[in-house]
């Protein structure tokens, strides 16, 4: 059986799964209830001066049958006495000593940082993570996201934190800048012990139109909030990779952002995140959702022959790269299951309205001026129907199975994504020559692309 258990940063837990800094870890009877169902840590709801927050708080992308997407929101930090938190913190981690408990953390001047440094360390808790990406109501009043945004304030706060604690400091970062190494390098700058990212994406998600307000509605306005959930999986993906990556960056990295299953997890993990925070998909179907996490997670290890959750981790970052060093050698075309095929003709769609113009309807042949070579299954299946139908067969359909014309398709997989059947469609490589050639090579060696083909320049 693997070994699930971590390491971060010096943060010992039983497993990479750990709840985010929201409402899901906003007292300490929430976060024994998630211990009890499997989660391995928590970071606790953020503490700071307690604040008044509004109501409505909530708003949601639906897509189709499947509700939050993504999901945004306009809470603030905690609004819980400090005294309640912190006692609280105390008796999580006196009664469940082998899980993280980690204490998210929002000041203002050094004298602040100072003293609740200080407290949280009387608890026990096993690290502080710093928010320095709520992009709503707290960076208005400097902190938050305004932080995160500035590296050089973001180093000189982390100093300060760093400068009263000896527990181990995590550094959340804002999605909402242009460019995510900068922060986590100000960040290491300041003697971080971690980062963790993505925080929430600021956004407006939609509007009353009844009303002619925006959501979440607060009596007759609203206001921008964070945005998460499955939704902002990719970019929060992106900017672990890309961070990973960076030969200057050296820090362990916490992933966050639309993690809902152990797929999620473990594409984080593989992209360089030693360990994954949780929230959106617990506000929505509660914390058991973990025990599926933690038995897909095994399984998967097993099935990849590693002895550890620390063996995936970067595994896949290694194929990340540049645009310009992909190989442009390598190339797939579409193939149609005929026994598969429901006639839905939904690729055929896609393709001419939103790709190559490669996928042909039955008895289609001529293409553009000239004739394309229509492939053989589907010529013989198609004029045998044609024929029967023609001879007065009534209990004969067309056939209906579109065709590829492989001299004009490119690859781009959109009829593979659209199609509703499993298998219907498949991806096959067919290389335009066997050695890599990239762009970046070409480049370096004089070549480039011209219509019609390749000329030396």
């Amino acid at each position: 059986m693997p070994d699930l258990s971590i390491d971060f940063a010096g943060i010992r837990s039983p497993n990479p799964f750990w709840l985010a800094s929201a409402p899901p870890t906003n007292s300490g009877d929430q976060i024994m209830r998630a211990f009890d169902a499997g989660w391995g840590g928590a970071v606790w709801k953020t503490l700071g001066t307690p604040i008044i927050n509004v109501s409505s708080r909530l708003g949601s992308v639906d897509l189709g049958d499947r509700r939050m997407m993504g999901l945004n929101n306009i809470e603030l930090i905690t609004d819980r006495p400090l005294d309640v938190n912190l006692r609280e913190i105390a008796e999580v981690k006196k009664k469940y000593p082998h899980h993280a408990v980690i204490v998210s953390l929002m000041f203002d001047t050094p004298e602040e940082w100072a003293d609740i440094l200080k407290r949280c360390e009387d608890t026990g808790c096993d690290g502080v993570e710093l928010n320095f990406g709520c992009p709503h109501g707290m960076c208005e009043r400097g902190m938050g996201s305004a932080v995160g945004q500035e590296p050089k304030v973001l180093t000189e706060l982390v100093k300060w934190v760093m400068d009263s604690t000896t527990l181990p400091v995590i550094a959340k970062l804002t999605p909402n800048v242009s460019e995510i190494v900068d922060p986590a390098l100000a960040a290491q700058a300041g003697g971080a012990h971690a980062v963790s990212l993505i925080n929430t994406i600021k956004s407006v998600v939609g509007v009353d139109l009844d009303r002619l307000v925006p959501v979440p509605r607060v009596n007759d306005a609203s206001s921008h909030g964070g945005y998460c959930g499955p939704a902002v999986k990719p970019i929060a993906l992106r900017m672990v990779a890309e961070l990973f990556r960076q030969p200057d960056f050296s820090l362990p990295i916490s992933g966050i952002g639309g993690i809902s299953s152990w797929r999620d997890a473990a594409e984080f993990i593989a992209l360089g995140a030693g360990s994954v925070q949780v929230c959106t998909a617990v506000m929505h179907h509660g914390y058991r959702i973990v025990e599926d996490m933690i038995e897909g997670l095994d399984e998967y290890l097993v099935s990849k022959n590693m002895s550890s959750v620390q063996e995936l981790v970067g595994a896949a970052n290694a194929g990340f790269r540049e645009w310009g060093e992909l190989d442009l050698n390598y190339h797939v075309v579409a193939k149609i299951d005929e026994a598969k095929c429901i006639g839905c003709n939904l690729c055929h769609v896609a393709c001419w309205d939103g790709a190559h113009q490669c996928i042909h309807m039955p008895g289609t042949a001529a293409i553009e001026g000239h004739v394309a070579p229509m492939a053989a299954t589907a010529k013989k299946r198609a004029f045998e129907a044609a024929s029967l139908i023609a001879s007065g067969r009534t209990d004969v359909e067309p056939y209906r199975v579109p065709w590829v014309d492989e001299t004009e398709c490119v690859g781009c997989n959109l009829c593979w994504l659209v199609c509703p059947v499993s298998g219907c469609i498949e991806m096959v490589e067919q290389r335009r020559a066997p050695e890599t050639d990239t762009w970046n090579d070409r480049v370096r060696e004089g070549r480039d692309f011209v219509p019609g083909g390749l000329k030396d320049i």
